[in-house]
């Protein structure tokens, strides 16, 4: 039975934490993938940038309430709460949207298993982590598709 690592896209398209919610958009429509993977300066993981992540960050907030009493804010809503909101309302950089819970998988995953995967956790990508912790590729569902030509 294949598995990841015969399916896998080995090279790998992705941004760092710095990068500009311009440059993701970019970068997912030049590529026309619907998500690319956040590796920090050590090529690591950090989480998966999506396009579900840049149209969350410009969907309509509701601004938590505020009020003032004797010259001081209240936050009717939690300071960490108001802090999060604001700063997906003002994300310039894909550090401020992705996702940083990544399902991964492993190079042996079978394919039965990554299609179970995707449906259940409703990942569309799956970035393919070595016994060593490295990044060597990612699963995405067309790669999938593919498999039935």
């Amino acid at each position: 039975m294949k598995t990841a690592q015969d399916i896998m896209t080995r090279e790998i398209v992705s941004v760092s934490p710095d990068s500009s919610n311009r440059e993701l958009a970019k970068l997912l429509l030049s590529h026309n993938i619907s998500g690319v993977p956040v590796l920090d300066d050590n090529n690591r993981l950090c989480g998966i940038a999506t396009e579900s992540d840049l149209i969350y960050q410009n969907k309509k907030y509701r601004v938590p309430a505020v009020i003032t009493i004797l010259d001081s804010f209240l936050f009717l809503d939690s300071p960490d709460k108001m802090e999060r909101e604001l700063k997906k309302i003002a994300g310039a950089t894909v550090q401020d949207i992705y996702t940083e819970a990544v399902v991964s998988i492993h190079p042996d995953t079978p394919l039965d298993e990554i299609a179970t995967i995707m449906t259940e956790k409703k990942v569309h990508t799956l970035p393919v982590i070595s016994d060593s912790g490295d990044m060597i590729g990612i699963v995405g569902k067309k790669d999938l598709i593919r498999t039935i030509l």
